[in-house]
């Protein structure tokens, strides 16, 4: 197979023996993407102004500052986003603090006409505002975002690869399955990236291969705790030792499990 600069990550990640693939791009992605927010990123001002607006999730906030590196560079990123938040959050409040304080001082009759109104009260307005800002808040991450960018990409690559290159194409079918997360992704890309007839094939192709890996974890796991009976004690462990792991991320993707 020729390899191109967009295929050579794909090709690399699907040499290697594991239970997804997809999960070590992603978590090579995912590591690029925590180095160049604690390094290069900072004298970016197109980066930052994104940091400012997006942040982080928990999952990356914490991996950022788990890593102890550059923590000036943390620092610097968590300042101006507070800045700009606070500033958004100050500004909402103090637009309709007069509409609540009235609200606040009218007596109980006023109170219960104007629950009868159709308007909203100004109170329950800004509520339901600060809820809708703060839960979009929560929901964006530059990480995660960059990281889900470049994994549609990759799902592109892999589907083109798996239909115009024979030998990615039996390299793809050797593997053991991926993830749920990333057969769902797959899944999704074969309905975006995909005719019908190619779709038709590669789906029957792809569940064939899942569904015997997921029988196969699914032994793994069984024997593990078989192996807790005293009447299996002296029998090996076959390849059941690390069962519980590779099931978890098998289940749910990529994860951060100790071994």
């Amino acid at each position: 197979m020729k390899e191109r600069v967009y295929t050579i990550p794909v090709s690399e990640a699907f040499r290697e023996d594991c239970e997804c693939p997809m999960c070590l791009l992603e978590k090579r992605l995912e590591d690029d993407a925590l180095e160049y927010t604690l390094g290069p990123s900072m004298m970016e001002s197109d980066s930052r102004i994104e940091t400012n607006r997006k942040g982080f999730c928990n999952r990356h906030f914490t991996k950022l500052y788990n890593k102890q590196k550059n923590r000036l560079a943390l620092g610097l990123v968590i300042d101006t986003h507070l800045m700009e938040q606070n500033g958004i959050l100050r500004k909402m409040f103090e637009k309709s603090l007069p509409g609540i304080r009235k609200e606040a001082a009218s007596g109980v009759m006023e109170q219960v006409v104007q629950s009868f109104k159709k308007s909203k009260s100004e109170t329950n307005v800004f509520i339901q505002s600060m809820i809708d800002k703060l839960s979009e808040l929560e929901k964006t991450c530059t990480i995660c975002e960059k990281i889900n960018f470049n994994m549609e990409k990759f799902t592109d690559v892999i589907l083109y690869l798996f239909f115009k290159e024979p030998d990615f194409k039996e390299l793809f079918l050797k593997k053991k399955g991926f993830c749920l997360f990333h057969v769902r992704r797959l899944l999704e890309g074969s309905l975006k990236y995909l005719n019908l007839r190619e779709r038709n094939a590669f789906v029957v192709a792809l569940m064939e291969m899942e569904l015997v890996h997921l029988d196969r974890i699914k032994e793994e796991v069984n024997w593990f705790t078989q192996k807790f009976d005293y009447k299996n004690e002296k029998e090996p462990w076959k390849n059941s030792q690390d069962a519980i792991p590779r099931s978890i991320e098998k289940i749910s993707g990529p994860s951060d499990l100790m071994r």
